[in-house]
C-alpha cells in the first residue's frame, strides 16, 4: 500500500513542499543572483530590508486595495450574471460562452490586451470617453500613479467575474425547486426568496469561493505585470509583484523569499480569521 503512494507522496514532496522549505531557508540568506559565491545566512536582515523600503507600506496598501475592490466588485457581477442566467432563455450556450470566454485566457496576455486599451494615446477607452463628451482631453490611465492602480483593478474585475459566475450558476442550479414552491405558497416575493432561500442555501458556496478568490487575487502578479510592470515609478506594485521585481530585476533571491514568506504569513492570518469569523467549517467547506 505505502509503496504504491511513494510515486504520490515524492511528487507532492517535490513540487510542494520542498520549494516552500527551500523559500523559507532562502529568506535567512543572502542569496543574490549577481554573487553566488558569497551565500551566507544574514538572520532577519532580508526582512528588514523588505519592510524598510519606503514604498513597502504603499505596496501594502495596493494589496489591500486590488484584493478588496477587486473582490467585492467581482462577486457582486458575477453572482448577478449567476441569477440571469440560471433561467433558460434563447442563445443563453452563447451567451455564457462569451461570460465565461475571459476565464479561459492568461492573465498576462489580458493585461498586454488592456494595456493597449488603456493607452494614453490609441487607447479604445480613451477614445470612447472623449466621443462621449465624458473628458475633453486624453488621460494617461497607465502613465499616471492617480488613475494605474484604478485601471489594473478595472481589469482584474473584469478578468475575475467569470469564476464567480461559473460557480455561483452551478450552485444555483443545485437549488432545489421544492424550496421557491414552497416559499411560493407562503407568499414570499422573490426578493425575499432570495435572501431566505436561495443565499442560504448556496452560502457553503459563497464562503469557499469566496475565500479560494482572495487568495488567487492576492498571488495574481501577472495582469499587472503585463500592464504597468509595476509602474508607473512603483504606484501599481503589490507584494507579489514586488517580488517578482526582486527576482527579476534585482536577482535577490533572499529579499524575495522573504517577500514570499510575508505574504504565506498574511493568507495564513487571512483564513484563520475567515474561518472563525464565517463559522465556515460549520458549512463543510474546510
Amino acid at each position: 500500500m505505502f509503496l504504491s503512494l511513494l510515486p504520490a507522496v515524492l511528487l507532492v514532496f517535490g513540487f510542494t513542499y520542498f520549494p516552500i522549505l527551500k523559500g523559507i531557508d532562502v529568506a535567512f540568506r543572502n542569496y543574490s543572483l549577481f554573487n553566488l559565491t558569497d551565500v551566507h545566512y544574514v538572520g532577519l536582515d532580508n526582512f528588514r530590508a523588505v519592510m524598510g523600503t519606503p514604498q513597502f507600506g504603499t505596496i501594502l496598501k495596493n494589496t489591500a486595495l486590488w484584493v478588496i475592490i477587486s473582490l467585492v466588485f467581482q462577486f457582486a457581477i458575477g453572482f448577478l450574471l449567476a441569477l440571469l442566467m440560471r433561467k433558460g432563455f434563447r442563445g443563453r450556450g452563447i451567451y455564457q460562452g462569451f461570460v465565461f470566454y475571459s476565464w479561459a485566457l492568461s492573465g498576462f496576455l489580458i493585461g498586454i490586451i488592456f494595456r493597449w486599451l488603456f493607452n494614453g494615446q490609441i487607447g479604445v477607452i480613451n477614445d470612447l470617453l472623449l466621443n462621449a463628451g465624458i473628458i475633453t482631453e486624453r488621460i494617461g490611465f497607465l502613465s499616471d500613479p492617480k488613475w494605474a492602480m484604478f485601471s489594473v483593478i478595472v481589469a482584474n474585475i473584469w478578468y475575475g467575474v467569470a469564476f464567480f459566475a461559473i460557480m455561483l450558476l452551478a450552485a444555483l442550479q443545485s437549488v432545489p425547486s421544492e424550496l421557491y414552491e414552497a416559499a411560493d405558497i407562503d407568499g414570499a416575493s422573490g426578493f425575499s426568496q432570495l435572501f431566505n432561500v436561495t443565499i442560504p442555501y448556496i452560502m457553503p458556496t459563497i464562503l469557499s469561493t469566496v475565500a479560494l478568490r482572495v487568495i488567487w487575487i492576492f498571488n495574481f502578479p501577472d495582469l499587472i505585470y503585463g500592464m504597468t510592470n509595476g509602474g508607473p515609478a512603483g504606484s501599481t506594485h503589490i507584494l507579489t509583484t514586488y517580488m517578482l521585481d526582486k527576482i527579476i530585476f534585482s536577482g535577490d533571491y533572499g529579499q524575495a523569499s522573504a517577500i514570499g514568506i510575508i505574504c504565506i504569513i498574511i493568507l495564513l492570518l487571512f483564513l484563520v480569521f475567515y474561518m472563525f469569523a464565517t463559522k465556515a467549517e460549520k458549512a463543510g467547506d474546510f
